[in-house]
């Protein structure tokens, strides 16, 4: 009887390890990831449990910036040559309407409800209004020349973009949808990003090769992040996407030509590492559990995956041709 019993706890012992093993071993909740691909005129869909590109999706000419909406129903391309935004059914990955947009937009904000669109239109000079229930244009903002970059702030108030002509970071009240400061920055200035706790604007300047750290209520820089990379002219060194953690102490930005991202702590704005990734890496995204930082680089037609608590490139993913913006999925 005693080696009856025995024989069977040792059985459960077996099963619950073997039932452990199997735990430890299932992969991690995988999200999807879309890669707008601007000379290819695709959508790249990556799978981040396999890392490999499931789905290739044919959008209109030259697509460039591309989000989710907040309910990760659709994910929204900017297709600059074709003057509008498209929307893509998430479920089926097939484009099935648009949004009105001015000539050539290239990135755009949502509100944190996800109910208005701000796009950015670098021929016309303006910022596009845009009811996403509706999907139909409530109007422009009048910005600077050639505007590209869009934020918004935590609290929704304020929203941000940068001109690239007229190096300056425009602040525009949501409400009243006018314009209350301008910023000068350093010279062409592509990006901008909240620091989560709204204590910051942090503004990527290409040929500047600075980081304009800008006050939002004193609408003032306070600080720069610079970029030195030994055996790299500095006119090589041009700061485009920036993505910051969660806890906002530790920023990306990427490099462009220089075919790096810059690590930085954020409380010193020093740079504390650099890591090697494709060639002309443009913009990134974070999965949302923070594991992973994906970046599309554009000449080298591929995206690098970077393992953020090792801050070491693990994996490259070949995507379309010229990679551009990347969304993933909520």
């Amino acid at each position: 009887m005693q080696a009856e019993v025995r024989i069977q706890m040792s059985r459960m012992w077996r099963i619950g390890l073997l039932s452990g093993l199997a735990l430890a071993a299932a992969p991690a909740h995988a999200f999807i990831a879309y890669v707008s691909n601007e000379k290819s005129n695709t959508v790249s869909v990556i799978d981040t449990e396999t890392w490999t590109v499931t789905k290739t999706i044919k959008v209109g000419q030259r697509p460039r910036g591309i989000d989710f909406t907040r309910d990760g129903k659709f994910v929204m391309v900017a297709v600059g040559d074709d003057d509008t935004i498209q929307m893509i059914d998430a479920k089926t990955q097939a484009v099935v309407d648009s949004l009105p947009s001015g000539p050539d937009p290239e990135l755009f904000a949502q509100d944190a409800a996800g109910k208005i669109l701000y796009v950015a239109n670098e021929n016309d000079n303006t910022v596009t209004v845009i009811d996403l229930e509706k999907r139909a244009r409530l109007g422009d903002i009048q910005v600077g020349v050639e505007p590209e970059g869009m934020t918004i702030s935590p609290d929704g108030k304020t929203l941000i973009n940068t001109s690239e002509t007229t190096n300056m970071a425009h602040f525009i009240d949501t409400s009243s949808r006018q314009i209350v400061a301008n910023v000068l920055v350093d010279a062409r200035p592509r990006f901008a990003e909240f620091k989560h706790d709204s204590s910051e604007v942090w503004v990527s300047s290409e040929i500047g090769g600075t980081v304009s750290i800008v006050d939002p209520k004193k609408h003032e820089v306070i600080g720069k992040v610079t970029f030195e990379i030994p055996g790299l002219r500095k006119e090589a060194i041009q700061p485009v996407g920036i993505g910051m953690t969660k806890d906002d102490k530790t920023a990306f930005v990427a490099l462009g030509p220089a075919n790096r991202i810059a690590v930085v702590d954020v409380a010193s704005r020093k740079v504390t590492k650099y890591l090697l990734v494709g060639q002309r890496v443009w913009h990134m995204a974070f999965t949302p559990d923070e594991k992973y930082l994906l970046t599309t680089n554009g000449v080298s037609n591929d995206v690098s995956v970077i393992d953020v608590a090792a801050q070491k490139v693990i994996k490259t993913i070949q995507v379309g041709e010229l990679p551009w913006g990347i969304a993933i999925a909520p």
